[in-house]
């Protein structure tokens, strides 16, 4: 009869095991190795070392758990405990090594050496994180024993302590966040989504009336973060007063995100409803510029006061002008009536600021009222001005107290309303021999080398031989982004294009492609315009980022 220790040896799997089961083997051999030198080692003596093994326990661990999760995916898929909990987290908690967190903070809980979280919450959390690092070890047990005897099966056995461990972190990692953070409740989750579907709504209104272009919302402009809220504010108020942003319900029943403005939200409405058509589209498109844009300076075109030409308001403006010989006065034509006195939010009828009477069901503000507003600002160009620093106050707060939530809304609106990629062609479909067809309809850029030489730029999309690497222009001699404009700081960083050699920010240059006539066969950074203008689509397929 063989010894134990020598039997194990026998049925030690192969390091080029391919198995589930024998990658845990060697993972969990790794910890243990690592652990044991760390309990060998005096810390005092040499702490450069026992960094170096701290270090190297995490990196290992890390691995063990991902071996760990891959292997409950195979084996019980169907058994998994629900992790729909994770809507809940700030986005900023969702990382890639956040199980790693958790398995160390219960060993810190259980030393009692962690001090992020209150005694009383420690008191709790406690029996949990005994009872899920003595369900770690059992789990560990189980699959070595597996790994050595039959490494490509899962039996019942190892089924069932598979699914208690699942149970066991799960409960723990929202009782452990949940002590250190603010998780959102189903309520608030609720009204967030009803934020989406405004947010996306006022896009969509926005592209309408000419505001925003549906390039940058491809093109991921950074000032759509704060064009979008802005414009919100006022769809919210006046499009959809029943809505997320409605202000007949109770500060705690709105939003979290928009809740602390609730009083001044109500004097944003009550200034809204008296602007005129002209009035309110100035104020919108002034919205729509830089944030830090001062729309009542004196390069402001137009004057903040003056009428606007009835020929420049877009389209959707000119369908609620009712005919008139001379224009109305500005007084009140753009009241939208009481709150509650629209009786169907989302029905199809046209809205904005109208005349009186040219919808059923909406009242006329009374002229005293709308004088008595006006009558404390000196002049339009004077309320104006309150209306635009209020509304940009509000939604650029929201980037500072409310960083994560925006965040999180603002991705999911990208994800609905920019353009979908058209499916690529079938291997082998005829392609025109001049290049790709839509670099012909791209705009030219007057500073971009390749729109300067269009023989160097019909070469490249044909990718003819090996061409001169474009010139790079010096770090040193830029400071600011070669398409959006925005300055380079120490967050928002230089990216060289390797098609024309410009410097962009990173979201100007989001792409990447193989330019085989610059011998780079492998996909390297190009700039949105390069991207468009001056790739064929075999490149542009070949991108990795």
């Amino acid at each position: 009869m063989l010894p134990a220790a020598l039997r194990r040896w026998l049925r030690r799997p192969k390091r080029s095991d391919p198995r589930l089961l024998s990658q845990f083997f060697f993972a969990d051999e790794r910890v243990t190795r690592v652990v044991a030198e760390i309990n060998g080692l005096d810390a005092e003596l040499d702490p450069q070392q026992y960094l170096v093994l701290l270090n190297q326990l995490h990196l290992s661990q890390a691995h063990l758990l991902a071996i760990l999760e891959r292997i409950m995916e195979e084996c019980i898929p169907t058994q998994r405990h629900s992790r729909d909990y994770l809507v809940k987290f700030p986005e900023e908690l969702l990382v890639d090594n956040l199980g790693n967190h958790m398995l160390f903070a219960a060993e810190c809980l259980l030393a009692g050496t962690f001090l992020d979280v209150e005694e009383a919450d420690g008191a709790q959390l406690r029996p949990q994180a005994r009872n899920l690092l003595c369900s770690l070890e059992l789990v560990r047990t189980v699959l070595r024993e597996q790994s050595l005897s039959q490494p490509g099966s899962y039996p019942e056995p190892v089924r069932a302590v598979l699914v208690q461990f699942d149970r066991l972190f799960a409960e723990f990692e929202l009782s452990y966040v949940s002590s250190l953070v603010a998780v959102k409740s189903p309520e608030e989750i609720y009204r967030q989504q009803e934020i989406i579907v405004l947010f996306c709504e006022t896009v969509e209104r926005a592209l309408c009336l000419g505001y925003l272009t549906q390039e940058m919302i491809d093109g991921y402009e950074p000032l759509l973060m704060f064009t979008i809220p802005r414009l919100a504010i006022i769809s919210g108020l006046l499009i959809y007063p029943e809505g997320p942003l409605s202000l007949e319900r109770s500060p705690e029943q709105m939003s979290r995100v928009f809740s602390p403005f609730y009083n001044l939200l109500k004097k944003i409405r009550d200034l809204l409803r008296v602007l005129s058509e002209e009035e309110l589209c100035l104020l919108e498109r002034s919205l729509c510029r830089a944030e830090a844009e001062d729309p009542c300076g004196p390069a402001t075109p137009p004057a903040w006061g003056a009428a606007v030409p009835r020929a420049d308001p877009p389209a959707p403006w000119a369908l609620l002008e009712v005919p008139r010989a001379t224009p109305p006065p500005p007084t009140c034509v753009a009241w939208l009536g009481p709150p509650g006195a629209v009786d169907d939010v989302g029905a199809d009828r046209p809205w904005g600021p109208q005349a009186p009477g040219s919808s059923p069901g909406l009242d006329a503000t009374p002229a005293a009222r709308c004088s008595e507003l006006r009558s404390r600002y000196s002049s339009t160009k004077d309320m104006l001005h309150t209306l635009f620093v209020c509304i940009s106050g509000v939604a650029d707060q929201l980037q500072t107290n409310f960083a994560s939530d925006l965040r999180s809304i603002l991705k999911t609106v990208f994800k609905i309303v920019a353009s979908q990629a058209e499916p690529s062609e079938e291997p082998g479909a005829s392609q025109e021999e001049e290049g790709d067809p839509c670099a012909a309809d791209a705009p030219r850029l007057a500073d971009c080398p390749l729109c300067s030489s269009p023989a160097e730029a019909a070469g490249l999309r044909r990718a003819a031989g090996t061409r001169r690497l474009p010139e790079w222009v010096p770090d040193s001699t830029c400071s600011q982004c070669s398409a959006c404009r925005s300055p380079f700081t120490l967050l928002r960083r230089r990216h060289h294009c390797r098609s024309c050699g410009k410097i962009f920010c990173a979201r100007c240059s989001p792409h990447a492609a193989a330019l085989p006539h610059y011998g780079q066969p492998k996909p390297v950074r190009v700039c949105t315009h390069c991207y468009v203008a001056h790739l064929s689509p075999a490149p542009r397929r070949a991108r990795s980022r």
